[in-house]
C-alpha cells in the first residue's frame, strides 16, 4: 500500500509518537509547532502553538487527555490534547531534550541539556500538585554531571526512568529517590533514541555506533544487538511480532560528502530473535530521525530530516520488501 505522506512541518522531524489506541499520531520538528494527525488517513487534526524554538520531544498520556512537549526555547509545556490549550508552562535554564508521562499520567519527567554553563538535569513534576507547576519547582531534580541525557523513557510501573546518555551509557533513575538504580554501558557512542516495548518489559536503544540494542528494562541486561553500516537515529519494537524497525543515515551535514548509493535512507526491519535483517523500505530524501510502530502492529511511521512524516501500512505476517545483498 502506498505510504501516507504528512506534510505539516517546515523543518526536520525530531520525534513522532502514537497515542495508546493508535488513532492519533503526534509529530514535532525543528520548527516551533507540534502537530497531531489522524493516523488512519493522515488528516491533520490540529496544532499546539506556543513554543518559540525547535521542539525536541513529545509525549501523550495513556488516556490521550494531555500532551507534553519539550523545546529548545528552554521550556516544557503541557497541553490539553482535545482543545490545544496550553495548561502549564515549565521554564528551564537550557533546552528540554526528552520528556515523558509515567503510566498513570500523573507524573512527568523531562531532561534539560548541558549548555550555556548549566548542567544536565532530570526533573520530575507531579501534576496533581498545582503548587509545583505554579512555583516551577519539581519535586525532584537529579543532576547528571558526567554525561548529558540524550533520550529517556519511563520504566514499568513508573518506578524509574531509563535514560540513555551521550557517552553510550544507560542508567535507571529512581522516581522516588533520584538515585541511579542500575547502569549498563554496551554502546560505544551516543544513544540517539530509546523506546520501550508495548508491555514495558524491554527497551531498544539506537546509537551513533551503528547498532541498536535490546535490553531488559528491569535489570538492564543486554539481550540482542542489531548491526548496520551507518548511525542509527531511532528504533522501535513491534507490538505483535518479533520485529524491530530501525531508521538512520548519516549526520545531515555529512550526507553530501558521500555517494548517493551509500546515503540511502531506508527503514530497516530486523528479526528480534535472530538479529537478521529481512526487509527495507525506501522513502525519505534524507536520514530518518525517528520511527514508531502503530500499537496494532499493522503500520509504522517514520519522520525524516526532509521534514515529512510517512505512515506505511503493511501485513506484518507477510513481508514483500526489497532486500538487497
Amino acid at each position: 500500500m502506498k505510504p501516507i505522506l504528512l506534510q505539516g512541518h517546515e523543518r526536520s522531524i525530531t520525534q513522532i509518537k502514537y497515542n495508546r489506541e493508535g488513532d492519533l499520531l503526534f509529530s514535532v520538528a525543528k520548527d516551533p509547532i507540534a502537530n497531531v494527525w489522524y493516523s488512519v488517513n493522515g488528516e491533520r487534526l490540529g496544532t499546539y502553538n506556543g513554543h518559540t524554538g525547535a521542539v525536541w520531544c513529545v509525549d501523550v498520556d495513556w488516556d490521550t487527555k494531555n500532551v507534553l512537549t519539550g523545546s529548545a526555547d528552554n521550556s516544557c509545556r503541557l497541553w490539553d490534547c482535545e482543545t490545544g490549550k496550553q495548561l502549564a508552562l515549565l521554564e528551564t535554564s537550557s533546552a528540554v531534550r526528552t520528556c515523558g508521562f509515567d503510566f498513570s499520567g500523573n507524573i512527568i519527567m523531562f531532561s534539560t541539556d548541558k549548555q550555556m554553563g548549566y548542567q544536565c538535569f532530570l526533573n520530575y513534576f507531579d501534576l496533581r500538585d498545582p503548587q509545583q507547576i505554579e512555583d516551577n519547582q519539581p519535586y525532584m531534580s537529579v543532576p547528571c554531571s558526567e554525561s548529558k541525557i540524550t533520550s529517556a523513557v519511563w520504566g514499568p510501573l513508573g518506578e524509574f526512568v531509563i535514560a540513555g546518555h551521550e557517552n553510550g551509557e544507560i542508567n535507571q533513575f529512581s522516581a522516588k529517590s533520584g538515585e541511579v538504580l542500575k547502569k549498563a554501558k554496551e554502546h560505544t557512542k551516543q544513544i540517539n533514541d530509546i523506546q520501550s516495548s508495548v508491555d514495558l518489559t524491554m527497551v531498544i536503544t539506537a546509537s551513533k555506533d551503528c547498532t541498536a540494542k535490546l535490553f531488559d528494562s528491569a535489570t538492564l541486561d543486554h539481550i540482542k544487538t542489531f548491526k548496520t553500516e551507518r548511525p542509527v537515529n531511532s528504533s522501535a519494537i513491534s507490538p505483535i511480532m518479533d520485529h524491530v524497525v530501525m531508521g538512520g543515515g548519516q549526520e545531515a551535514m555529512e550526507v553530501t560528502t558521500t555517494s548517493t548509493r551509500i546515503g540511502k535512507f531506508e527503514a530497516r526491519f530486523f528479526h528480534a530473535a535472530y538479529e537478521e535483517e529481512f526487509g527495507r523500505v525506501k522513502g525519505h530524501f534524507g536520514p530518518i530521525n525517528c520511527v514508531a510502530f502503530h500499537p496494532d502492529g499493522k503500520s509504522y511511521s517514520s519522520g525524516g530530516e526532509d521534514g515529512y512524516v510517512r505512515i506505511h501500512y503493511f501485513d506484518p505476517h507477510y513481508f514483500d520488501f526489497e532486500l538487497e545483498a
